[in-house]
């Protein structure tokens, strides 16, 4: 059974991994310059060419927080069943463990092949979305077999260039 302070516990643990994560994948490099004029309500801001990968981690990482709140609010819910709130914790920690891996993968790609990367898991499936002007298969097979190498089990490995 799970207690009051536990909960709590993995609530704000899970809240601290999101946003542990939201921190540390946004370069505060890539804002060239900000211009904000508040009285004639007009904001500019310029921004380097790794918008795409930005994005997708944007929307990545806003999903996550959603999802994230509704498992809390099974978990708060008190008319919830206890395996309501089981499965919901088991989520929260399959989540929080998928977003260590993605994590993982993203850091190994750019300390050995030095591209800007999305790392996003489903399941046995892994795209990475790599930021490179140049399209390579060898590159791309590297990282693939980089990849696989940190699971026992085989993954459907993707891997996208943009840019």
């Amino acid at each position: 059974m799970i207690n009051k302070q536990s909960l709590w516990f993995v609530t704000l643990f899970s809240l601290m991994i999101v946003l542990g994560i939201y921190y540390f994948s946004q370069d505060q490099k890539n804002i060239a310059a900000t211009n904000i004029n508040s009285g004639s309500e007009s904001y500019v801001a310029k921004t380097t060419e790794d918008e795409s990968i930005d994005v997708l981690k944007i929307a990545e990482d806003e999903a996550t927080i959603g999802k994230i709140d509704e498992l809390q609010n099974i978990l708060l819910d008190e008319e919830a069943t206890l395996e309501e709130k089981n499965n919901a914790y088991d989520e929260l920690e399959v989540l929080s463990n998928t977003k260590k891996e993605e994590n993982e993968i993203k850091s190994i790609i750019e300390k050995e092949h030095n591209f800007k990367s999305f790392v996003k898991i489903n399941d046995n499936n892994i795209n990475v979305v790599i930021k490179s002007n140049i399209h390579n298969t060898d590159e791309a097979n590297k990282i693939i077999r980089k990849v696989q190498d940190k699971f026992k089990e085989n993954k459907y490995i993707t891997v996208k260039f943009e840019g």
